[in-house]
């Protein structure tokens, strides 16, 4: 009777502990579940004051996010883009190179710091890194990060490299209309007027144009003489888009046609 007893008080024990474990575990989740929603929260709040600005509290909520979770790969990446406003170019790539080391490397994150390098001078690793973000099958714009190469390339005058870029992102979403619109203002600014124009009128043939695109259309057809073209154009844009800075911008060209 004793020895059963005393198994019983055994398997009670092993019990009592396996509970005291599980709850131990239990209450560490829910600590670590707390510390990472609060350092998301602190991270989001630092990313609305940089957009905004005010770098010293940007800063604050993103220290604090980097104490209570230093291995979270968007805190790193939320900090370089501080570091870089406060032009401290070293701790940026710093920053940024943390982020990518923490994890698979987030398309997000690849695209944030191509846009850093090709911004500091860095052009080909800018692009190599856009397209890095553009192959990863998790990243759901592909063609934003072609169209980003390719303006990474046209800030360097590498115009027939960037005008490719912008081709593939159109292969890949024809309705993409920035890609569109940069590709036409690309072919424009280098004389390419009929490139030009056949990029705006096979867009619109099929998609609905952007506030860019009305008024570079506007602009090649005054270029071509076309002025059925251009007053089409023009009178889209200020039906469609009136309080757009286009609309404006097509008023002063109105008043300065030369």
């Amino acid at each position: 009777m004793t020895a059963r007893l005393a198994r019983i008080s055994s398997l009670l024990l092993l019990g009592a502990t396996a509970c005291g474990l599980l709850g131990c575990t239990s209450a560490t989740q829910q600590a670590t579940r707390r510390r990472d929603d609060a350092s998301n929260y602190n991270m989001q709040l630092g990313i609305s004051y940089l957009n905004r600005g005010d770098l010293g509290l940007a800063k604050e909520k993103l220290d604090r996010a980097l104490a209570e979770n230093p291995r979270d790969p968007n805190v790193h990446s939320a900090r370089a883009m501080l570091e870089d406003r406060l032009g401290h170019p070293a701790l940026a790539d710093k920053e940024f190179k943390e982020a990518l080391d923490l994890g698979p490397r987030s398309p997000d994150i690849l695209n944030n710091y191509a846009v850093y390098l090709c911004r500091t001078g860095r052009i080909d690793e800018g692009v190599k890194t856009f397209e890095e973000a553009a192959h990863n099958a998790l990243y759901r714009t592909p063609e934003a990060a072609y169209t980003n190469a390719g303006v990474c390339l046209r800030g360097a005058k590498r115009d027939n490299e960037a005008a490719m870029s912008f081709q593939r992102a159109l292969q890949g979403k024809p309705n993409f209309a920035e890609a569109a619109y940069q590709l036409a203002d690309l072919d424009f600014a280098r004389g390419e007027v009929e490139l030009a124009r056949d990029t705006v009128d096979q867009f619109m043939a099929s998609f609905d144009p952007t506030p860019d695109l009305l008024l570079i259309g506007v602009r090649i057809s005054r270029k071509q003489g076309d002025r059925l073209a251009e007053e089409r154009f023009a009178r889209r844009l200020r039906m469609d888009f009136p309080a757009s800075d286009q609309a404006r911008a097509l008023a002063e060209l109105s008043h300065n046609p030369g």
